[in-house]
């Protein structure tokens, strides 16, 4: 305590005040220079290279660690509006990983999302959307997710630590092209020591680097407020993933593939309720991702199998991003989300469809506001009766007081040509809670109630009404331009386009609204307004010479007007309605009056002028032709007040003429008029229209020529800077190329070039092959961009298909009804595309490692399931490893810690597509799961794998090296196709064959290269082809019940059978230990000649055994007195005591000859200090007198003191 007080009391370190050093301190930091700066100012020799080795090791450690850095530059095949990015959220369970979704989803959106149930799709920026699914505890589910995810977070409960699920994802996912991985550490609150919280920390950070790579990024989430979260954790963490970036992975670069959010069974119900078990229909939608899709191609959903599309269709963006991107956040409206699994969404607009989602809750609710979006939802759902039935049994009246027609009636008279038919407008009644179906009426002709005379006496085709319809836009569009020019009084519009609404009574009060279905786009700009404000109509046959000069000029808008007009009914209900404000109220009374009584006045003559309207609104081939651009030559030829209204001597304002009724050259000759018959054949109808065409003579004002010549005298002679071209008045173009200006652009280009150069070489100083090859990669892609970035969607889709990013719709036929009727939202559904063989099955060459982490070696033709490409199937493999001659060899099993090869039958996947294999998917009953990992190599059977067969025969006769072996094989045929084989025995003696015997069958003659023993065994090393098992078994999880999905059984091993059958193994007779009876051989018989010529150390030595000795030789026992008893005791206690006592000195010597020994040393070491006291004495004193003779030779005294 004392030693810790006074570290207290320590008084700190003062700052220097005054003095020269704090003035410098003062100066510096005035002037602001950094210490660094002025330190290596004042002593750059301090700052120096030391040593120009450790300078170059440093600086290649830091290229290494740069060039670390760089990735092989790709492509970037991003679209313009990216699809949204795949977060999956991984780990054990109970870790947390629904509790994230939430709170990521609650940060981005500000939605609280109960269930996690299927893909959830937000808007995350101005540029991002994100796709979040949870990946629950099964194998499938890890490895379909671990093929479409962007990003990872793996959650991983601190308290207890790594689990095997999540070493598990890790390898599958290094398989299958390792996507952008973040570890989130939770359960991180458990710990109440802090320094085990920081050992805890420590220690998982390095062991997940270790797995993903040194400084993978890991996210500490420290504890839960009310059930979430920490808001700022949650925020952190969301922002890391708005601005990750992906790499590129190639399998989902080359393919592409659907995440589906959202499944539909399109299958006719008829065809449920014969048959529960046939064949679905399906539609699948989701984010197309990875490439282009084609339509119409083959398809594989993991889990379920492969398909064929049936059609492929992009639907509207569910969840697109914002428009403005100017901005700096996303408003409340742009804060999307999207998961229709999940029941988020209250309707889901579809191709051929409607979809509502509305809780049970919702329906019978009472509303003070009704909303548009519930008005539609109720509406739907009080819907009991078809739309077909509701148009049988309406009955519409047109009129007052005149009889009520059904839908046959009105189909009838729409072919005699009698009325035109109203369209239905639905609206929702608030009060009375129900949908009221307003009628619209559209009429397309003049008279459309009235023209059934013309009807049946001419035509009824589809171009009739047409032309009709443009006649009346043509007629009205004249009062437009005429109320512009004479700024009369706004009048009401005519009285039959309006479509007329009696409202509640509530209200009493008449609207007049804008056409419900309009003819044009710009009807459906018009506004209320503008439809109010129409112009009195004249007759038509003051109309005529101007209707189509004030079209083509664009002075008004086709529709705006109706195509009932200059009768005479309308001119009463103009004089009734003069002005705008009484407009509303007379509207009904001129309505009924103009409808109900006088509408069958002068039928025949509205006939007639109905069809000359429609001869004269056929298109007009001049302006399809020529275009609209200077029409106002072709209308006018009043020259007298046109020439003060010219802008610019180029341009003249185009006025509608008043004066004219008719024109020659205004009418187009292409329309045929039935009043104005000419007979062509004579003369003078051709000199009437001769001059009409290019050819013929024009008016001054008009004719080519006299302008031309017109404009050379006003402008006279000018020169075009840009050309050098010369233009005088009269026509003449002269060229001015002279030698100084020819020279003068060569020296010009000439300085570019090497202007470019110069800046190639030595601009980009820093530039590397590496930049040169990103910016090639860059151009790429804004080529990719550019190449269809002006079509349209629908033709882009015919040349290049259907793009990443849009919300496709794909039907899928023939799907097994299981799919459906077991479908789970919470196991994801892909759909991957198939490349152009990947359709196909064969064999497939691949190499194989056995995962160091099984705890099992796996055996040859024991069933395995593999994940490959987009499929999981289980296949039968063959293990083999290629020898120094290039055979095959089969290997029973896997080796230990190293790669073999594996041949299998199965689908055909591009080479170099990595793979992994698992043993079982039901349950965990390994440790760890995965068996194996590997890739593929070849796709062909190139590859014939052989395994060894040994094939054993037993001598019969036996001549000298020539012997006779029968048992080996069978048939003479056999023995003929191994003549010359090599053989040999047990004992190392080798052989060949040579000759098949007659007798007995399959025996024969071969030779060796010594004599054989009766006992030898001869035996043959052959290698026999085997053939790869036909098992392509795809697996059906998606199938299973639910809650039964990660229990899929195929096919079992033969250990698992005999397990289950409960049959043991009966061991092979051969092949067990035998003990063998001990043989005795006869004695080496050496001959005694050869005896003789034998060195003696080689010579059989005749040594007799020694026996026992005999007892003559025997010595007898001595037996002692009692006197020689006592003097032996005596001499033994006397030689005990002596040992004792000498053993004793002993010991005491040594113990002094070790002190004297240690005595030795020190005065040793003593004498050595001293002497090297007395040297270093002995060198100062010669030191000082070398220095004090230096000093004083420099001084020039005398060199002897």
């Amino acid at each position: 305590m004392e030693g810790k007080d006074s570290k207290v009391e320590q008084k700190r370190h003062l700052k220097k005040q005054s003095g020269p050093k704090a003035e410098r301190k003062k100066v510096r930091k005035q002037l602001g220079t950094p210490a660094g700066d002025d330190e290596r100012k004042r002593n750059p020799k301090a700052f120096a290279v030391q040593s120009a080795v450790r300078m170059a090791k440093t600086f290649h450690r830091a290229q290494d660690l740069k060039a670390k850095k760089h990735h092989i530059p790709l492509v970037d095949r991003t679209p313009q509006e990216p699809p949204p990015i795949v977060v999956v959220v991984v780990g054990p369970p109970k870790v947390g990983k629904s509790t994230l979704i939430r709170c990521l989803i609650k940060n981005f959106t500000r939605q609280k999302l109960g269930d996690i149930c299927g893909p959830v799709t937000i808007v995350s920026g101005k540029k991002r959307r994100l796709t979040f699914i949870e990946c629950n505890n099964d194998i499938n589910t890890m490895i379909d997710l671990a093929k479409v995810a962007d990003l990872v977070l793996m959650l991983i409960d601190a308290s207890f630590g790594f689990e095997m699920e999540t070493f598990e994802f890790l390898n599958i996912c290094q398989v299958h092209g390792f996507p952008r991985i973040m570890g989130v550490l939770t359960h991180l609150d458990s710990f109440r020591n802090n320094k085990a919280l920081r050992k805890t920390k420590k220690r998982l950070k390095h062991r997940f680097w270790t797995e993903v790579y040194q400084g993978a990024k890991l996210f500490y989430l420290s504890g839960m407020v009310y059930s979430e979260y920490q808001t700022q954790e949650v925020k952190n963490l969301g922002r890391f993933i708005s601005v990750m970036k992906f790499r590129p992975l190639v399998w989902q670069q080359s393919h592409p593939y659907v995440v589906a959010d959202r499944m539909e069974d399109l299958t006719d119900p008829e065809m449920v309720r014969i048959d529960p078990k046939c064949d679905r229909t399906v539609s699948l939608y989701g984010y197309l991702r990875g490439t282009f899709l084609k339509n119409k191609g083959q398809v594989h959903i993991p889990g379920v199998g492969d398909f064929a599309v049936a059609d492929v269709s992009f639907l509207p963006d569910p969840c697109a991003l914002p428009e403005v991107q100017k901005k700096r956040a996303l408003n409340e409206k742009e804060r999307l989300l999207y998961a229709p699994m999940a029941g988020v969404g209250g309707v889901v607009y579809d191709k051929d469809a409607v979809y509502i989602d509305l809780p049970g809750s919702h329906v019978n609710q009472e509303q003070e506001e009704v909303r548009p979006t519930t008005e539609l939802v109720q509406s739907l759902i009080g819907t009991h009766t078809t739309l077909d039935a509701k148009m049988s049994a309406s009955r519409v009246s047109l009129f007052t007081g005149a009889a009520a027609l059904t839908s046959g009636e009105v189909e009838e008279k729409e072919e005699e040509g009698l009325t035109s038919g109203p369209r239905e407008n639905l609206v929702w009644d608030p009060e009375m809670r129900r949908e009221r179906r307003k009628a619209v009426f559209i009429e397309d002709d003049n008279n459309s109630e009235s023209s059934s005379e013309e009807d049946e006496d001419n035509e009824e085709e589809e171009s009739d009404e047409e032309g009709r319809r443009i006649a009346g836009l043509r007629e009205g569009a004249n009062d437009k331009t005429k109320l512009k020019e004479n700024q009369e009084p706004m009048t009401a519009p005519p009285v039959k386009r309006q479509k007329v609404v009696e409202e509640r009574e509530a209200e009493n009060e008449s609207v007049v609204e804008v056409p419900a279905f309009a003819d044009s786009e710009d009807e459906l700009e018009m506004s209320e307004e503008e439809v109010g404000q129409k112009s009195e109509e004249e007759e038509s046959s003051d109309e005529e010479g101007e209707e189509d000069a004030a079209l083509e000029e664009g002075t008004i808008k086709p529709g705006d007007f109706s195509e009932e007009e200059g009768s005479v009914e309308e001119d009463n209900c103009e004089s009734q309605v003069p002005d705008k404000e009484e407009n509303k109220s007379n509207l009904i009374s001129c309505y009924y009056f103009s409808g109900a009584l006088r509408w069958k006045e002068g039928l025949q003559q509205k006939a007639s002028e109905a069809f000359l309207r429609q001869q004269r609104s056929t298109p007009n081939l001049r302006k399809l032709v020529y275009g609209t651009g200077n029409m106002s030559i072709w209308v006018s030829d009043d020259s007298d007040g046109e020439d003060g209204e010219e802008l610019g001597g180029l341009f003249r304002v185009s006025r509608p003429e008043k004066g004219k009724k008719h024109r020659a050259d205004g009418m187009d000759c292409s329309r045929f008029d039935p009043d104005g018959a000419h007979d062509w054949e004579l003369e003078e109808m051709f000199d009437s229209i001769r001059d009409c065409f290019v050819t013929g003579k024009w008016e001054d004002d008009q004719d080519a020529a006299t302008l031309l010549k017109q404009d050379e005298e006003l402008y006279g002679d000018f020169e075009d800077l840009e050309t050098g071209e010369v233009h005088n008045g009269k026509g003449e173009t002269i060229l001015r190329v002279e030698e100084d200006v020819t020279q003068k652009k060569k020296r010009l280009e000439k300085k570019r070039r090497l202007k470019e150069r110069f800046d190639m070489e030595y601009d980009d100083e820093d530039a590397t092959y590496f930049d040169d090859l990103k910016e090639v990669m860059q151009k790429q892609a804004e080529l990719n961009r550019a190449e269809f970035e002006d079509v349209d969607d629908e033709m882009r889709i015919q040349y290049e298909g259907f793009r990443p990013g849009m919300y496709v719709r794909l039907e899928i036929p023939s799907l097994p009804c299981e799919f459906v009727i077991n479908f789970d939202p919470h196991y994801p559904v892909i759909v991957g595309a198939l490349g152009a063989s990947e359709g196909n099955v064969g064999y497939l060459q691949m190499r194989l490692k056995k995962h160091r982490w099984h705890n099992r070696i796996l055996k040859t033709r024991d069933p395995l399931i593999l994940s490959l490409g987009w499929r999981r199937f289980q296949t039968i493999p063959l293990y083999h490893i290629e020898d120094h001659n290039g055979r095959h060899r089969l290997l029973k099993y896997t080796p230990q810690h190293m790669h073999c090869g594996a041949s299998i039958w199965g689908p055909i996947t591009p080479q170099g597509t990595g793979f992994l294999a698992v043993q079982s998917l039901a349950g965990t009953k390994s440790s760890f799961r995965i068996a194996a990992t590997g890739v593929v190599l070849d796709l062909d059977k190139s590859v014939t794998i052989v395994k060894k067969l040994k094939l054993i025969g037993y001598p019969y006769k036996i001549y000298k090296n020539t012997s006779f072996i029968k048992g080996m094989f069978t048939t003479v045929l056999e023995v003929a196709k191994f003549e010359g084989a090599s053989i040999r025995t047990v004992s190392g003696v080798r052989g060949q064959i040579k000759k098949a015997l007659s007798t007995p069958a399959g025996a024969y003659r071969a030779t060796f290269e010594d004599r054989l023993l009766m006992s030898d065994i001869v035996f043959l090393r052959s290698w026999y082809p085997v053939s790869v098992p036909h098992l392509y078994n795809p697996v059906t999880s998606l199938l299973m019940p639910v809650g039964q999905k990660d229990s899929w059984m195929g096919m079992r091993t033969v250990g698992q059978l005999k397990y289950d059958l409960g049959i043991r193994n009966k061991p092979n007779a051969d092949s067990l230990y035998k003990v063998r009876a001990p043989r005795h051989f006869n004695k080496l018989q050496i001959p005694r000649e050869l005896q003789k010529a034998l060195p003696f150390k080689s010579k059989p030595k005749q040594d007799k055994t020694k026996g026992m000795t005999p007892k003559d030789l025997q010595r007898p026992a001595v037996i002692r007195e009692p006197h020689e008893r006592k003097v032996a005791a005596l001499l033994t206690a006397l030689s005990t005591v002596y040992n004792y006592k000498s053993k004793k000195a002993q010991t005491a010597k040594r113990t002094k000859h070790k002190d004297f020994l240690q005595q030795q040393d020190k005065a040793e070491e003593d004498k050595l200090k001293r002497q090297k006291e007395a040297k270093k004495k002995l060198y100062r004193m010669m030191g000082q007198k070398e220095k004090k003779r230096q000093r004083s030779s420099l001084k020039g005294g005398p060199q002897d003191d």
